[in-house]
């Protein structure tokens, strides 16, 4: 419990840090959401645009707008966005939670379960066929950016070949429903986002494993498995896996709080609805509202997950349960 309660007192300095931070970034970039107005086109007079930095409130000195933003953090009030029609922010975000909760979050799922089994497979084994073809090309993909991949798929599998559709997360003439219409057309949409996130995170879950799985064959409780004569199915997942995957549930853990953020670059190729098309479109019109909305959500993901992870390391690490340490 001691363990459990001081970790509680880490994240929670760490979400006030995260809360500064949410603030001053979007304010360090050129311009506000006014000026955003101004460069694409809008014509406004001088008193129409004193009123508009009125009621976004960036005519307010600095200070003024950052306890402001305290009050409304701890409130939960996320305020209106300026570039989607002075929509609530929490609406904007709740409308495109749920299609990149279930993009990266299917595509991370998948990845590290077939990383991480992948890469216990290539330790086992390590040195042979499947090792010296699984390790390099993981390497390869956890390399390359999402960028690349997404590029690929979309003119291969969407232009040249028209296998999978290239944007929207399902045909606009369809009206969201529950049945087996719409959600067949939803997974075909998601066929070609998911991949690309997939792809590249599998590399990041295969190699980690595969190395702590290296590192502990060779400790003396493996030994004894197999002096016992158990299976070598037993002793890799009871013995070895078990043990070499705390590591890879913090990977998760991270990679699971990065969900919300969205996958930008992979929804803006294919104009996927989701949480990353939305930051994107707050960040080029300089909507604070809207990105520090986002950037609130993002960092309570990051950290509550972070948590979890930490929590979970109490129960599969005996030594924490018993010294807290």
């Amino acid at each position: 419990m001691g363990f459990i309660l001081r970790r509680l007192v880490f994240y929670f300095g760490a979400f006030l840090v995260a809360v500064v931070i949410n603030f001053f970034l979007p304010r360090m970039m050129p311009g506000d959401p006014v000026d955003a107005m101004l460069a694409q086109g809008a014509r406004f007079t001088a008193e129409q645009i004193a009123n508009l930095r009125l009621t976004f409130g960036v005519d307010q000195p600095l200070y003024q707008q950052f306890f402001t933003y305290l009050g409304d953090v701890f409130t939960l009030e996320l305020g209106n966005s300026t570039f989607f029609s002075n929509m609530p922010v929490a609406e904007v975000l709740g409308n495109a939670f749920w299609w990149t909760l279930f993009l990266t979050g299917t595509a991370t799922v998948l990845a590290f379960i077939f990383g991480a089994t992948l890469g216990i497979v290539a330790a086992w084994y390590r040195g042979g066929k499947f090792d010296s073809f699984a390790s390099p090309l993981s390497l390869v993909l956890q390399a390359t950016p999402q960028l690349v991949f997404g590029i690929v798929v979309l003119f291969s599998l969407g232009v040249t070949w028209d296998l999978i559709p290239i944007s929207y997360a399902y045909d606009p003439e369809l009206t969201p429903t529950f049945s087996w219409e719409f959600i067949k057309n939803v997974l075909h949409h998601s066929i070609g986002p998911i991949f690309c996130i997939f792809i590249v995170q599998l590399g990041g879950f295969l190699v980690p494993m595969r190395n702590n799985m290296i590192n502990l064959l060779n400790e003396d409780y493996i030994t004894m498995g197999k002096a016992k004569g158990l299976s070598n199915t037993r002793v890799m997942l009871n013995y070895g896996a078990r043990n070499a995957i705390l590591p890879s549930v913090t990977a998760l853990s991270m990679a699971l709080g990065f969900v919300v953020g969205g996958a930008l670059v992979v929804e803006v190729i294919f104009n996927y609805q989701g949480l990353g098309s939305v930051l994107y479109n707050a960040i080029i019109n300089r909507d604070y509202q809207l990105i520090q909305g986002q950037l609130l959500i993002m960092t309570v993901f990051m950290l509550a997950f972070n948590f979890l992870a930490d929590v979970l390391y109490v129960f599969l690490d005996p030594r924490l349960r018993k010294g807290g340490k």
